[in-house]
Formats: structure tokens, sequence, C-alpha cells
């Protein structure tokens, strides 16, 4: 394989007949641990440049299939056409010999979600707009079962998901492993509609015209009650890390569900919520002593989301007020 860097980014692409007129310039971009990504310019005008690499910048020792990267395009082909415009990068090529594609680039003044939240700008509104992304996710592909076929194979995340939030968890705290069991085992063998994965504030893409969703390589056929949870876990640790704003996120939770729901409704949504409270718990533990923790969460944050994490896997929490209230309390 041929391992991509802002030195020869350039030729390749010349290569492979992507130029015009041979001008490129190429620029990694931050934030990633398990690939490398760049900002590609030619006269065609911007791109980006992804390739898998086989061992994740984490602290702990984290390793992932370089094939990954077949699943995230097959994941992104599937999507595009069944959401509005903009919302899934378009795969422009891929080459498979060197685990790398090229796909379109978000509109230039786009900001990582994540970032704006962290900030303390947190808009209300945009709850309702993740919501209403995540629901049609989840709604327009769980009818067509046979369109995900490839999206079947589980092993990536295995590698990246379960393996290194949920048994690492039960591995380190063993006397919650019973309660991350049933977790474990839903995540395993759903066959529901795709799972995205990774749905988070950092791979939501904020601009002018929504938001551009990416990062897919954890993408597959399974339980949507997994995404409702792990981002859910997002916008409770940003709410740890920012008291003060914290009636600003109960109307960005609000407006999540309120989104969701209107857009996707082929399971009875009281289920789906108690059962993505329950991942909620778990992503948020694992987000503190998993193999991937949030990094902006000092030592004494880390003590709040565990022990929030802690309290709704004890008592086995599945109301959405309750979580909202174990959370208040705890600020």
């Amino acid at each position: 394989m041929l391992e991509l860097t802002t030195e020869n980014a350039a030729d390749y692409m010349r290569e492979r007949g992507w130029t015009d007129g041979g001008f490129c310039q190429v620029e990694e971009l931050a934030g990633g641990v398990s690939n490398v990504v760049f900002r590609v310019r030619t006269f065609k005008g911007l791109s980006v440049l992804k390739q898998s690499r086989p061992q994740l910048r984490t602290a702990d020792p984290w390793f992932s299939d370089l094939s990954r990267i077949y699943r995230e395009i097959d994941a992104m082909q599937l999507l595009e056409p069944r959401l509005p415009d903009g919302c899934v990068p378009r795969v422009l090529f891929r080459d498979d010999e060197n685990y790398a594609f090229l796909m379109t680039h978000a509109p230039r003044d786009n900001r990582d979600w994540r970032s704006v939240l962290l900030a303390g700008d947190v808009d209300p509104k945009l709850g309702d707009l993740a919501g209403q992304l995540l629901g049609r996710i989840h709604e327009s592909t769980r009818v067509d079962i046979e369109a995900m076929a490839n999206l079947r194979d589980r092993t990536v995340f295995e590698q990246l998901r379960i393996e290194p939030f949920y048994r690492r968890v039960a591995a380190r705290i063993p006397e919650m492993a019973p309660l991350l069991q049933p977790l474990i085992d839903d995540v395993t063998t759903a066959e529901i509609c795709l799972c995205h994965g990774d749905f988070s504030p950092k791979n939501l893409l904020l601009h002018g015209d929504g938001f551009t969703l990416v990062d897919y390589e954890t993408a597959h056929l399974g339980d949507p009650a997994f995404d409702l949870g792990f981002f859910l876990s997002h916008l409770f640790l940003k709410a740890i890390m920012l008291p003060d704003k914290l009636q600003a996120f109960r109307l960005l939770f609000a407006g999540f569900w309120r989104g969701y729901q209107d857009a996707c409704w082929f399971k009875p949504f009281i289920a789906l919520q108690g059962r993505g409270m329950h991942h909620l718990a778990g992503c948020l533990l694992a987000r503190v002593d998993g193999a991937s923790p949030a990094p902006y969460l000092d030592d004494a944050k880390r003590i709040i989301a565990r022990s929030i994490a802690l309290r709704l896997l004890r008592e086995s929490v599945f109301d959405w007020d309750e979580a909202q209230a174990i959370l208040t309390e705890s600020l």
C-alpha cells in the first residue's frame, strides 16, 4: 500500500488524472484518529482525499482492518441519493488497492459542530436538524435490507466501537460487565436499519445549508439505538463541560428528539428512546474509561461523567426526563 502524505498526494492525484493542467495543492486535515485526510485543491475545485491507517492515534493500542474504507464507501453511496443534497459527500473515485478514495468537499465555510458547541454556541434549532438527519438515515434504510448486503459485516464496528467501548470498560470495571453485556448482545445481533456508528457533533459539519455528515467507516446493518445513545452521550459530555449552558442543551435535546420522531416512525418511539438511553449510559462511560476518552474533559469533569453513567446503568434509566434530571443534579 502506498501511504499517502502531503509530499506525495499531489503526484498521486496527477497520476490518476484528477488534476487539470497539473495544478494540485494538498493539505492534511487534523482531528481524525483512524485515517489520514487531505484537502485537495485543483482547477476542478476542492475535494477530500481519505486513506485508512491500521493503527489509530490513541494512547491505548488500537488497531482496525484497513478494508473498513470499503464499507465507508458503500454506506456513502447507499445514503447519498436517499438524503437531501449535500448531507452526504459524493464519492468521486475509489482506489481499493491503496485503501483510499476521493469525495466532494463540504461547503468551504463549514465548521465541525463539536468545536462550535465547545465554544459555547449552543443553538437549540440545530438539535432538530440533527434529529431529522439521523431519523431519515434510519427510516430510509429499514426496508431495504438487500441493498445493505455489503454492510452486514460488523468487523469494523467491533474493532472501533464494541471492543474499545463496551468490552474495554467491562474489563476495567468488572462489576459493570453484567450491565454492559446486554448492550453488546444487542449491537452484535440486530439487523434493523443502517447504524452510522459515529453520529456525533465532530462528524456533523455545519454550514449555511445545514449539516454535512462525514465518517462512515463504522456504518453497518445494525441497531439504531446505538446511534441514539452514542450521539446523546456526546451532547451530555458537552453539557458537563459547559454547565452554564445547561438550559440551552435541554432545548437542544428536546429539538433532537422532536426532529428524530418526525423523521423516523417505523418503531414505537418510546421503545427506541428507552433503548437509546441504555446506550447513552454505556457510551458515556466509555468516553471516560474506554480506549478513547473525551480529550476536553479534566479530571473533575471525568468524575462527573463517570458518576452519571454509572447511575444511569445501575438504575436502568430508560426514561429521558429521568436521565435529564440526573444530568441536572450532577452539575
